[in-house]
């Protein structure tokens, strides 16, 4: 349950349509497209470049205007699809997020030293075939950099025009601490969601402090948050006891009854949740497909009372 607001909802609809990205000058929309299924042949079996394209151009052409991508996507591939559906765009129009730490030299493993990070950086631009990134994360901390000199790096990168925001993914408070030591720190990507809520209790306070935005990643816990599943399902989720299974379906139901009052589906309105959340900047749920994206964006025209966001919030 969170524990605290930065307003206190009136029983009106909650409306957020504007995000400003920590102390940047960037902003977006409330709802954004992950994008690890598009090109990620190394993360997911299966994948069509041209489904990938087709989810990128969907998201754009329905209210979706910032992209949420990686080196290890597709170690590049997701980058250069996006690069390439974005030459039909308006680019100032579209927030383009990407992320680096994996070293192909070095087995993928995590490197944050400042030389590798602004050749990352260099790397992505022309992969993106654009002339900056709108926020530039590192993706993972390595075990040795020290984390304010990682973000010195890319603040300079900033500073030369390359990248307009800087963000850590992955990181303990305690990093996110020694990262924001100058206060250049605008966001963190982390995982968290309606049933992995451990990031209110660990971060939550010193990111409102600070100024800094928060962007969870798998808000639909790998599908689990879609309404799709049922109680037969539990061995495809085994990170949850049989218990703690059921309980999410069973309250699953429950978000339903408040989806059909919006002629909404249970994932339309757990995105809409995150949406009218005040801890969370942009939700970021990924799509194989056009038509879940589609979908996802229709979670846009769900506003929840506040009572409503309050039931489901003590739900989980």
């Amino acid at each position: 349950m969170i524990d605290f607001n930065p307003f206190l909802f009136e029983e009106e609809p909650i409306l957020n349509n504007s995000v400003k990205i920590g102390k940047s000058d960037v902003t977006t929309g409330p709802l954004g497209l992950g994008t690890n299924k598009v090109g990620g042949h190394n993360l997911f079996d299966g994948l069509k470049d041209e489904n990938g394209v087709a989810v990128v151009k969907a998201a754009l052409n329905n209210r979706i205007s910032l992209l949420d991508t990686a080196f290890m996507y597709g170690l590049g591939k997701s980058e250069e699809i996006i690069g390439d559906v974005i030459q039909d765009y308006d680019r100032s129009k579209i927030v383009i997020a990407s992320k680096a730490a994996q070293d192909p030299n070095n087995g993928l493993k995590p490197n944050n030293d400042p030389k590798f990070l602004k050749k990352s950086v260099d790397e992505a631009l022309e992969r993106l075939n654009t002339d900056y990134i709108d926020i530039f994360y590192i993706h993972f901390p390595d075990d040795h950099t020290p984390k304010s000199e990682a973000v010195n790096a890319l603040a300079e990168e900033k500073k030369a025009g390359k990248i307009r925001a800087i963000g850590v993914s992955n990181f303990s408070l305690d990093q996110i601490k020694e990262a924001n030591a100058d206060g250049q720190v605008d966001v963190v990507e982390n995982h968290y969601s309606l049933v992995h809520r451990e990031a209110e209790n660990q971060i939550f306070a010193y990111l409102k402090e600070n100024e800094i935005s928060f962007v969870p990643y798998l808000p639909l816990a790998m599908g689990l948050l879609t309404g799709k599943y049922s109680q037969n399902d539990a061995d495809k989720f085994s990170k949850f006891s049989s218990d703690e299974f059921g309980k999410i379906i069973d309250n699953l139901s429950k978000v339903k009854v408040i989806a059909d009052k919006h002629q909404a589906t249970v994932a339309q309105t757990i995105l809409a949740w995150y949406i009218a959340n005040p801890n969370i900047s942009v939700v970021i749920p990924g799509a194989r497909v056009p038509e879940h994206v589609e979908s996802n964006a229709k979670a846009l025209d769900v506003q929840l009372s506040s009572t409503e966001f309050d039931e489901i919030d003590k739900l989980y």
